[in-house]
This record gives structure tokens, C-alpha cells and sequence, in this order.
């Protein structure tokens, strides 16, 4: 299976890449810091069919755009590049705003306008956003992360339904808290957090089983799900006070 997979050289998008090295798959592993990828590369070309690092910014879209050309056809892209501001009750300044949407929800768009071509001509193939479940509810220190990844969201649920008849699995998954550079920016205690290799091992069977929508921690999506159904009046109240203690 020829896979792409962007964010490749660090956090979840590298713990993938391994798990995904195998002598079935060709892996492209995608990301702007080059010396990372090769790093990776070398650890894991003698487990892979064959390998092959694609060194771009995914807010590079022309740049993108031509890589994802050169690459081709794959079977299966994981779309796991992003990025986090971090938690701050500030406002985001308008460049870092739209840097983070650029890289959380734009490069999405990029990349399948070059490959879905090739998905519907053989009606088949699999798209995997990455997206979280801070997109769940937007808390008032991540306001700009949340809402690009909320925005995501909608992006995938409208392909899915787009796509359907014609082969393509749409499957979008919802971490929590999982060890990575994101999380490290954060000073507060995460709830339900989780290593990398276990965070990526619960993405990666997810997408084996082809799951069109996967949020996990179940216990932390729960408590998320309960306080969407509260009134409004005692959320806000809720989300305050823990907005106070972070």
C-alpha cells in the first residue's frame, strides 16, 4: 500500500510512520524539517518496502501542490500536519492566526486537490484527518487551535458524504491529549493523557478499521459530550471555572 503521511518527524505523525513500515507499504513521509525525516528515514528504510521523505512547509501551497504531484497516486493519505498557539486568554495576533489555519485546515485542501483525482478514478482509497477533540468545545485559551480543527471537522463530514459512492473511506479521528510537541507547550494537568506510541497504536487501529469517526479518550469525549448538553448558562459557568484554574 503506497501511503502518504504528513507531520512525519515528530509526535504522533512519526510514531505512525513506524507503525506503518512495513514490507507491505511505500511510505512517503512528509514534513519541513528535513534532518528529522532522514534521521527516521534510516531507522525504518530496511523495515519498509520503500521509503521516501518529501521535504516541504504544508503552508507552502504552490511548493505543496508540486510535491504532492510528483508523489502521485497512493493509496492512503494521513493528514496529521498541524499546529498549536498554545494556551492563552490573549488575542492571537492576526499572522498566527492564520499560519495556524493555513497548516491545520488549507493544507488539507492542497494536498487532496492534487490527489483526489486519482481516488476517484480508481473509486478507492482511504483519507485520514487528524483532527481533536478540542474541536469538540472551544475553550477560551485555545480559541484559534479549536476552531480549525472544529473547521476541519466539517471539511471531512462534507467529504464523506461527498465520496461515499465512489469508494473513497473518509475517517477522521479525535485525539485528546497525547504526548507531543503540542502538548508540551502546555503547563496545566492534561486529563487522560497519553504516550505517543499509545496514542498513534489507538490511530492506527482505528483506520484499520476503518472508523468514519473516532474520538478517544471514550471517557474524556464523554464528559465533553455531557457538558455540550448542559444550558448554556451552567457551561459557560463550568468552562469559566476551569478556564480560571488554567
Amino acid at each position: 500500500m503506497k501511503i502518504l503521511i504528513t507531520g512525519a518527524s515528530s509526535g504522533i505523525g512519526e510514531a505512525l510512520s513506524r507503525l506503518y513500515a512495513t514490507k507491505d507499504n511505500e511510505l512517503f513521509l512528509l514534513a519541513r524539517r528535513e534532518e528529522r525525516l532522514q534521521t527516521l528515514c534510516r531507522e525504518l528504510e530496511k523495515e519498509a518496502l520503500s521509503m521516501q521523505i518529501v521535504t516541504v512547509d504544508v503552508t507552502n501551497f504552490a511548493l505543496l501542490q508540486e510535491k504532492i504531484r510528483a508523489i502521485g497516486d497512493v493509496d492512503m493519505v494521513i493528514l496529521n500536519a498541524g499546529v498549536s498557539l498554545g494556551h492563552s486568554l490573549e488575542i492571537t495576533p492576526m499572522d498566527d492566526f492564520q499560519k495556524l489555519f493555513d497548516a491545520n485546515l488549507l493544507s488539507s485542501h492542497a494536498i487532496l486537490e492534487v490527489l483526489l483525482p486519482h481516488f476517484r478514478a480508481k473509486r478507492g482509497g482511504k483519507i485520514v484527518f487528524i483532527s481533536s477533540l478540542a474541536s469538540l468545545i472551544t475553550m477560551p485559551t485555545s480559541l484559534a487551535y479549536s476552531t480549525s480543527k472544529r473547521a476541519l471537522n466539517a471539511y471531512a463530514e462534507g467529504l464523506r458524504y461527498k465520496y461515499k459512492k465512489e469508494g473513497i473511506k473518509v475517517i477522521n479521528i479525535l485525539p485528546g491529549f497525547i504526548k507531543s510537541e503540542m502538548t508540551d507547550k502546555n503547563s496545566f494537568k492534561m486529563p487522560f493523557f497519553l504516550s505517543t506510541e499509545a496514542g498513534a497504536k489507538r490511530i492506527y487501529d482505528a483506520i484499520a478499521k476503518e472508523k468514519r469517526f473516532y474520538p478517544f479518550p471514550f471517557r474524556f469525549y464523554t464528559i465533553i459530550r455531557l457538558l455540550n448538553l448542559l444550558p448554556d448558562f451552567l457551561k459557560e459557568k463550568i468552562i469559566h471555572s476551569l478556564t480560571q484554574r488554567s
